[in-house]
């Protein structure tokens, strides 16, 4: 099943989330075939980070937070809450 986690930055934390992007990039990268897709929020400027969408392959949602909380945004306090949502991906899905 695909879980949506939506990650919301906490305030003030941009210099460390752009500290550890390389490292979360390589996180999101070894999840392998388990990613289905993932990407910033931003601010309305279109630039500015302040979250992250992230779709995954898991078997449970607890499996789902338990990766999410291996992110290294995670684990060095940039994000200030992980909202873990399973997802019906419907349309553009180059899955069929």
């Amino acid at each position: 099943m695909l879980y949506a986690v939506i990650c919301t930055d906490k305030p003030g934390s941009l210099p460390l989330r752009q500290e550890k992007r390389p490292d979360h990039l390589a996180h999101l990268q070894g999840l392998g075939d388990k990613l289905a897709l993932a990407g910033p929020f931003t601010e309305d400027d279109g630039v500015t980070m302040n979250g992250s969408l992230v779709v995954i392959e898991a078997e449970s949602a607890e499996e789902a937070r338990a990766l999410a909380e291996k992110d290294p945004f995670f684990v060095h306090g940039v994000f200030e809450k992980i909202e873990i949502r399973p997802w019906k991906w419907t349309l553009n899905n180059p899955n069929g």
